[in-house]
């Protein structure tokens, strides 16, 4: 989300809260950011009519929406002041709720990003967002009914093209990852300090910070994995770094395969076929992903370097993975192997990432149509759905509704459960 890496915008699943029970949608890909929903059915075509509500938005924004019971949260920014916008949407009805505003120094962007390119999260109780000028970083707790809770100024951001880094929660941490720009520095700035860090999510408060070289901006969005021994890790990778797997508990790293990434990482860590999917690519092309074996002695299994995606993260089924290319080609592999089952040219673009819903494929590209796939061995395209307005953003699915963000509308498509 989404700079446009934080689409990548661009990630972790709230463990101990009843997500896979509820299939809540609290951040970037929903639960632990597999871009995965079970429980509910969508067709492949639809109209008009088939829409619940649509509401516009302040402003325009990359960031997804994240969804708790009845209630949607969404980001979105003045493209001129970069004031932020928060909204709290009633998900039955599209009525919003309630909206704050905080003011923010506009800067210099990338034009393929946007003010608004962070996805918060979200928990029973509060949710969490971050915002940035090259000023300061800054990361907000407000409860379910608007009221501020905590407020951090983590210091000033460096970067060539914006700000993306999504918050995520792991327990009662809230992680964070604080990429900063660390070569190619504009004349007369120093070079910023990358972190990884985790804070009391109740307080704000920091539990442990991780220095990390990122070299360049990066915006993968973390992902929590059950390693050998059944503890959980932090996995997160970056250009400067490498693949690592981090204690969540203590903030040490536990495994790292280093410098695997020649370019920027922009999409989120993925398992599939007991192995871990990270890209690297930028937007003169040279893409490529890395499939590795983790744990202490970390191995790479094999590499895709024909068509990987740069900023959308893949979606996995059954030990298939599927890769959208930003250029418009989508590729289906054996995860465990790479075999590539097919690859096919759809004549369109990717920002966005993908998010499988049962047996389905949706991904909106950057004119605003959602391209409706089989998610299966064999290539089958089931619908294009054009949303009137360009978007970077991914869908979230929750409460038997699909939720779909363009630059300035949120829309909000029924279903069918399980």
């Amino acid at each position: 989300m989404k700079a446009f890496f934080c689409f990548a915008i661009g990630a972790l699943l709230s463990i101990g809260a009843p997500e896979s029970a509820a299939q809540e949608w609290t951040r970037f890909r929903g639960p632990n950011g597999t871009g995965i929903n079970e429980q509910y059915a969508f067709p492949g075509k639809w109209s008009e009519n088939d829409y619940h509500w649509k509401i516009p938005l302040p402003g325009i924004g990359h960031s997804s929406p994240v969804v708790w019971g009845n209630r949607v949260f969404v980001t979105s920014a003045d493209p001129k002041n970069a004031t932020q916008y928060l909204l709290c949407v009633d998900l039955a009805s599209g009525k919003v709720q309630w909206q704050r505003e905080f003011p923010c120094v506009p800067h210099h962007l990338h034009s393929r990003s946007s003010f608004a390119s962070s996805t918060p999260v979200v928990d029973a109780e509060r949710v969490y967002f971050a915002f940035a000028s090259p000023e300061a970083i800054e990361l907000r707790a407000l409860n379910h009914e608007g009221r501020d809770v905590w407020t951090r100024n983590l210091g000033t951001f460096v970067s060539q093209h914006g700000f993306g880094s999504s918050p995520i929660l792991f327990k009662e941490l809230l992680i964070f990852s604080n990429s900063q720009q660390e070569q190619q520095v504009p004349e007369g700035k120093k070079p910023g300090k990358s972190t990884l860090m985790a804070l009391e999510k109740r307080t704000g408060k920091t539990v442990w910070s991780l220095d990390r070289i990122s070299e360049r901006v990066c915006y993968p969005v973390p992902y929590v994995y059950q390693n050998a021994k059944g503890a959980s890790e932090i996995i997160h990778y970056n250009t400067g770094d490498g693949f690592y797997g981090v204690n969540p508990h203590r903030g040490t790293v536990n495994w790292l395969a280093p410098k695997l990434f020649r370019m920027r990482t922009v999409s989120s860590p993925v398992l599939a076929g007991g192995l871990l999917f990270g890209s690297t690519g930028s937007g003169g092309g040279g893409n490529y992903i890395v499939a590795i074996k983790p744990g202490p002695d970390p191995k790479v299994v094999y590499t895709i370097d024909r068509q990987a995606p740069y900023v959308p993260t893949p979606v996995a089924k059954a030990g298939l993975l599927f890769l959208f290319y930003d250029k418009g080609i989508v590729t289906c592999v054996e995860a465990a192997t790479g075999k590539i089952h097919w690859k096919e040219r759809l004549n369109t673009a990717f920002s966005g990432s993908p998010v499988r819903v049962r047996d389905k494929l949706f991904c909106i590209d950057e004119e605003g149509v959602v391209i409706v796939l089989a998610a299966d061995k064999s290539f089958k395209e089931l619908g294009r759905n054009p949303l009137g307005d360009r978007s970077r953003a991914t869908p979230a699915v929750a409460g038997g509704r699909m939720l779909l963000r363009t630059y300035s509308y949120l829309f909000c498509l029924g279903g069918k459960g399980a």
